[in-house]
């Protein structure tokens, strides 16, 4: 021990000694890094000590500084420029410019299994880099896509924090199956959409077309849109980004009546003797502003802290984000956590193993007031005592329909979630010989949510029960392998690119639920219920394998050729059809590459071609099988009902697209791409209902088919490329078109308000035609067409008039566009997107646009340019109004369809990066604050909230999207 001691002393001495030594050698060297051809300075340029692995990261302006010591070797790199090294000497300040890499310089794209240049790209591929992601304050990362991408088509369908929005790529090609697209992450499918901060991606890739998104067989007629992560580098970089803002809920064109203008609206009924006895004047001295107790200006909370760096050996990311978000209706919050660790470890020159860990936390608390009571309630109900407690609507004057105060219940009732989701992967590369590796992806995921409902026995909606607790908890467990060999070889002119892979990937879920009444006012444990009410519990899994190859061949960078095949068993189809093949074969020409090719203004110029066939599978997970229901007894023993009829001979919907693409660069400023497609799905999957006698409800089975066709253009043109100033501009447009080609026997299904028909598409309105307001007597007029002549005619009677269709959903045409502005540290970027030719059914109006058929329900104020009849002779858009209503003129028609053309400002940002001098002297390498707005105004015709909420929301008790204001920072070390 004492030697120890004696060895210790003498190693810490020795330390001592030699650190000044140590110290006086290092220095901070400085330097600004720029482009060789352009002499534009270069952000995010890596700076590198070899012998120790330490170093930074160039800034905005290209600068940066570092502690070396003489003699340490430096390496310079960035993305598509020739490395380059220094030596530390006497000199202490560098002006270093970097040669492009005009072979690194071609942009690498992330495609299905891989990557590949674009000029090799054969099939429908865009991409979205994470620069481009962060202009919107959201937590879910669809919302990111909105209005970016050409041929996809992204409805936020409710404002509430957290939603998930409608995605729709290329049409929808599916009636009753699955319509969203394949999530892939890192190589890895998910389940469903996945839970990531916009810090830790890297890029987004859309496989638009069945060439790219052949590889993912049967799961990829939808589309796919592949997520690649970030990845550490070398050098060290540490980068804390913060929002903080507000959110306010936009009420768009929509306006309440207020006291008195429903008073006046009382006094147009045509049938006053009906009028309530308590309608009085005395009812104007109330005036409850329902939206204005029940909304609010909501706060709006981002922070994320990254850490970026390694050696030449080993790579680290790691990233942890907090998301906050109070509803800007009130009473609901949104919490989620997120954190990343990605790792890239070379342990030999041969094998690279790549661990990757990823978590996400949500809650959400919901105490949220009622949409559907804000849009409804009476301003001449006051919700509140003389002391300001909710009051009890039976137990006062209550003039409201429903006589309930949701007020009174939400003081003690509440559900809360609590998500956790868990990744964890374990990939490896080996490198077997020249060009060809051994690349292993392996997932397990893990997913968990509880959820409880209290219902207070102090509450109405408790009384009947002594109060009521739910409890619910569900698991989910994926896992994922890919093996693959991979091969890439340049040989002359010929350049080889091919794997082969077996994948497998399996499902497990469980669930369990119970209920209890009878209980304590406050307690949320299920044993401290008197009585037991309900029980549930479910549990299903699926499994998917598959054998997988591609083949890529390019010569002398002209012409490209590809080939894509997959094989997909799927455990969801019996033994006839277990197994589908889905193949896609695709070509490219680079004109601007061939000899003869001399246009002066045309920098590159490329066409490209492919077919192929890609499948979708049902969404129930047995409809094989002859199924029975146990969840019933009899006579106190458990019994067995059938349910639903299994069909061995069920396959896949099987989509066969053809795409044909134009891409140019021209005048060295504007990029231009244009595609041509056509999506045909056949083999439709649907639940075909049987009648009663047969035992069963019905059966899955083949029905039909329907056409996709459309055209999609996107630009980007750089107007001002400068060293202290930035212009450019960019806007895609996209119109499909869709058509139900066939559907078993020419049988019509009607679902809701809508009809699947052969020649209509597949989104078309079905309901009576209105037609206006009959001036002689203010009542309503419907269309009625002969079945045989087809001669058209009015009736005032709802049930005579004919069901027919009357518009579809689906819009003629949409997309976005934006700008981006820089100068000097200044900068500005506007991003807009619209829709055209969708028409909306506008539900709620059938209660508070009603002409007095709910007369104790508040009502809408008339647009502009509607008008209500009060005397013979009227031109108006609006029926007298009746209390009870007029001839069922609220009921549903074509009267309440509106059109949900829009053009939004979905963001406008504008910031400032903090000059090198003040960034350095804060020991930082580069700074930058920021204003942003998101959702700042809309330009609609929609007489409601919101009209792309409508489309596919809750039209009863829209929820639309709100405004948000938020201020943030980036700051890098």
């Amino acid at each position: 021990m004492l030697l120890l001691k004696k060895s210790m002393s003498l190693l810490l001495l020795t330390a001592l000694l030699c650190f000044p030594a140590f110290a006086q050698d290092k220095q901070i060297i400085r330097g600004q890094i720029s482009d060789a051809t352009t002499n534009e300075p270069i952000p995010g340029v890596n700076i590198l000590i070899e012998k120790t692995g330490q170093g930074t990261v160039t800034n905005f302006e290209g600068k940066f500084a570092l502690n070396a010591a003489k003699g340490d070797l430096i390496t310079i790199s960035s993305i598509g420029y020739v490395q380059k090294k220094i030596t530390v000497g006497e000199q202490t300040s560098f002006n270093i410019s970097l040669e492009q890499d005009t072979e690194a310089l071609d942009e690498v794209v992330v495609v299905g299994y891989g990557e590949q240049k674009r000029e090799n790209i054969t099939g429908s591929v865009a991409q979205v880099t994470s620069e481009k992601l962060t202009d919107v304050t959201t937590p879910t990362v669809a919302n990111m896509l909105q209005g970016k991408i050409a041929g996809v088509n992204i409805s936020q369908s409710s404002g509430s924090p957290g939603a998930s929005p409608v995605i729709r790529i290329r049409g929808r090609s599916s009636i009753n199956s699955g319509q969203d697209p394949l999530w892939v992450v890192d190589g890895v499918i998910m389940h469903g959409t996945p839970y990531i901060a916009p810090q830790e991606i890297e890029s987004i890739s859309v496989l638009k077309d069945a060439a790219s998104a052949a590889l993912y067989g049967s799961r990829a007629a939808n589309g796919v849109v592949v997520v690649t992560t970030k990845s550490g580098n070398g050098g060290k970089q540490i980068n804390f980004t913060a929002r903080y803002g507000v959110s306010q809920l936009n009420r768009g064109n929509f306006e309440l009546m207020n006291s008195s203008q429903l008073y006046d609206y009382y006094q147009s009924f045509q049938n006053p003797d009906k009028i309530p006895s308590w309608y009085n004047e005395e009812l104007k001295n109330t005036d409850t502003d329902w939206f204005d107790i029940g909304t609010q200006q909501g706060v709006v909370q981002d922070y994320a802290l990254t850490f970026n760096g390694g050696s030449e050996k080993v790579r680290t990311y790691l990233t942890a984000n907090y998301y906050n978000e109070e509803g800007s209706v009130k009473g609901y919050v949104y919490d989620r956590f997120n954190g990343r660790f990605n790792l890239d470890y070379d342990v030999t020159d041969w094998l690279t193993i790549k661990p990757k860990i990823a978590t996400s936390y949500i809650n959400t608390d919901s105490r949220q007031h009622s949409l559907y009571a804000l849009y409804r309630n009476m301003p001449w109900d006051n919700p509140y005592d003389e002391e300001g407690n909710p009051v009890n609507a039976q137990e006062v004057q209550w003039y409201g329909r429903d006589n309930s105060n949701y007020l009174y219940d939400l003081q003690w009732n509440y559900g809360e979630n609590e998500i956790v989701n868990l990744i964890g992967n374990f990939d490896f590369e080996m490198e077997l010989t020249d060009g060809l590796k051994f690349i292993s992806t392996n997932n397990l995921s893990y997913y968990t949510s509880v959820y409880t409902s209290y219902t207070d026995p102090r509450s109405i909606s408790g009384q009947g029960d002594q109060g009521r607790l739910y409890n619910s908890r569900s698991d989910r467990v994926t896992r994922f392998t890919n093996q693959m060999l991979s091969y890439k070889k340049s040989i002359g002119d010929h350049f080889i690119n091919a794997l082969v892979a077996y994948e497998y990937n399996d499902y497990k879920y469980r669930d369990m639920s119970a209920t209890g009444k009878g209980m304590v006012p406050g307690t949320t444990v299920l044993n401290t219920t008197s009585q037991p009410v309900s029980i549930g519990g479910t549990a299903n899994d699926y499994a998917f394998q598959s054998y997988l190859f591609n083949a890529n061949y390019s010569y002398d960078n002209r012409y490209s050729l590809q080939f894509s095949f997959r094989r997909d068993g799927a455990s969801r189809f019996g033994d006839n059809n277990k197994y589908g093949n889905f193949y896609a074969i695709s070509g490219a020409w680079n004109i601007h590459n061939e000899e003869f090719f001399n246009v002066k203004h045309i920098n590159s110029l490329r066409l490209k071609a492919s077919y192929g066939g890609i499948g979708n599978t049902p969404s129930s997970l047995y409809p094989q099988y002859e199924l029975y229901s146990l969840s019933d007894q009899y006579n106190g023993s458990p019994s067995a009902f059938p349910s639903s009829l299994g069909n061995d001979d069920l396959t896949w919907e099987r989509t066969f697209e053809t795409n044909f693409g134009l891409e140019a660069y021209v005048f060295d400023i504007l990029n231009i791409n244009f595609e041509v497609y056509d999506k045909n799905t056949s083999e439709l999957l649907s639940y075909v209902p049987l009648p009663a006698v047969s035992g069963f409800s019905g059966y899955y089975d083949n029905i039909g088919a329907v056409r996709n066709k459309g055209i999609e253009l996107s630009t980007t043109v750089d107007i001002l490329k400068r060293a202290d100033i930035e212009w450019s501009l960019n806007a895609n447009w996209t119109r499909n078109r869709n058509e139900i080609t066939s559907l078993y026997n020419g049988d019509e299904q009607l679902g809701g308000n809508k009809i699947i028909k052969e020649g209509s598409n597949i989104d078309t309105w079905y309901m009576r035609k209105w037609l206006g307001v009959n001036p002689d007597n203010g009542a309503p007029l419907w269309e009625v067409v002969d079945e045989e002549t087809g001669e058209v005619s009015t009736t005032e009677n709802y049930a005579q008039a004919t069901l027919q269709d009357v518009g579809v959903s689906t819009p003629d045409f949409y997309g976005g566009f934006g700008t981006y502005f820089s100068y000097k540290g200044f900068y500005t970027s506007l991003n807009f997107n619209y829709s055209v030719g969708a028409m909306a059914y506008n539900a709620a109006r059938e209660t508070f646009d009603s002409d007095g058929a709910y007369s104790t329900y508040n009502q809408m104020v008339l647009a502009d340019g509607w008008s209500r009849w009060e005397k013979p002779g009227d031109v108006a858009t609006h029926p007298a109004a009746y209390i009870g209503g007029n001839k069922n003129a609220h009921k549903t028609s074509s009267r309440y369809l509106e059109e949900a053309d829009f053009l939004r400002l979905r963001n406008i940002t504008l910031g400032y990066n903090l000059p090198a001098t003040l960034v350095n002297k804060a020991f930082m390498s580069s700074a930058n604050v920021y204003l942003s707005i998101d959702n700042v105004f809309t330009s609609t015709p929609f007489s409601g909230v919101d009209p792309e909420a409508a489309i596919y929301g809750d039209g009863s008790s829209l929820y639309p999207l709100p405004r948000k204001v938020m201020i943030g920072a980036n700051i890098s070390f």
